[in-house]
């Protein structure tokens, strides 16, 4: 079964608002650890809407599981990380305009770009992984980039609108994975997992871990963030 990487992103969503030191994504990590998460995500972005630098030093200073640091394929994310060295990356669409990520990279059209950034970041032993859509165009071409891992995108999934459409989008998922496994890549899934669509995602072979954030950090708004963490391991690792 796979393991549960925790974003707080949305801890320093709320701490932004105001400006402020609180709440505090450090200290939100280290609750994340001690409930059972086996790895806490971010997403640095560009625009530092959340995440701030401070953020990314001390989690990587502090954590005893394991830091995903989620960035846009840029010069200045690169030299972030390679200066950090979390224990991996993974390479994400990024727009400024956007709410969210809305769909996964297209690593097809920029396979040679993305392939020299993969190159540089793990010949300084951090493995990457690339945020795609579950399409073999793009599995083929993330695997000729060099990447170890790919994070297929369960957004359409998860906004699938009836069963219908829910049972097709996790065959597309499903199907995409075997594709990874057989190109020799390392299977992640992510993007708009809730305590009520995960469940199956998790039971597709080969997948290792699944990163979710929003969700669980709205559920502990109301259970706390311990309980809503232990709720989400309960489901994907019973």
């Amino acid at each position: 079964m796979p393991t549960l990487g925790v974003n707080i992103d949305h801890i320093a969503t709320i701490r932004q608002a105001r400006r402020g030191v609180e709440p505090d994504p450090v200290a939100a990590a280290a609750i994340a650890e001690l409930a059972g998460a086996d790895g806490i995500t971010v997403h640095l972005r560009e625009d530092r809407r959340h995440i701030q630098e401070r953020d990314v030093r001390l989690l990587r200073q502090t954590i005893r599981t394991r830091l995903n640091l989620e960035m846009a394929a840029t010069p200045e994310m690169v030299a972030i990380a390679l200066d950090v060295k979390p224990d991996y990356i993974t390479l994400v669409p990024e727009r400024r305009e956007e709410i969210t990520t809305e769909g996964g990279l297209n690593v097809q059209a920029q396979c040679d770009r993305l392939g020299k950034f993969v190159n540089q970041l793990q010949g300084a032993g951090i493995p990457v992984s690339l945020f795609v859509d579950a399409e073999a165009e793009q599995l083929q071409a993330s695997a000729r980039t060099g990447a170890k891992f790919v994070e297929l995108h369960t957004g359409t999934y998860a906004n699938a609108k009836d069963e219908t459409e829910h049972k097709r989008e996790l065959e597309v998922l499903t199907k995409g994975g075997e594709l990874a496994i057989r190109l020799g890549l390392r299977l992640n899934s992510g993007h708009g997992l809730t305590y009520w669509n995960t469940k199956p995602v998790a039971q597709i072979s080969g997948m290792e871990e699944l990163n979710i954030g929003h969700s669980i950090i709205s559920r502990a708004v109301l259970v706390g963030l311990d309980r809503a963490i232990r709720e989400m391991k309960v489901l994907i690792n019973p």
